[in-house]
């Protein structure tokens, strides 16, 4: 995993570490895949790692919704997850 999608996965581990201490019972979290080309299939670079951070800090993912747009980096899916408090 290269140093970008480290500090994705750092900040993905801090924002659901402060939302359990805060006792928030929902997360949403907005990842955005770093692969430039979103029109292939295949592996979404960064996002695996991320979910797999915020699961990490107790939380589940229960749901997922992708759109794709065009910003000043290029073609990126921005993906909205909707994570769930165990216990």
């Amino acid at each position: 995993m290269g140093w970008i999608n480290n500090a994705k996965a750092d900040a993905a581990t801090n924002a659901a570490r402060e939302a359990y201490a805060q006792g928030r019972r929902v997360l949403t979290f907005k990842i955005i895949e770093a692969n430039v080309t979103s029109r292939s299939t295949g592996l979404m670079t960064g996002v695996g790692e991320q979910i797999e951070a915020i699961e990490a800090q107790g939380w589940d993912l229960a749901n997922m919704a992708a759109a794709e747009g065009k910003a000043l980096s290029g073609d990126r899916t921005a993906l909205v997850c909707l994570f769930r408090r165990r216990g």
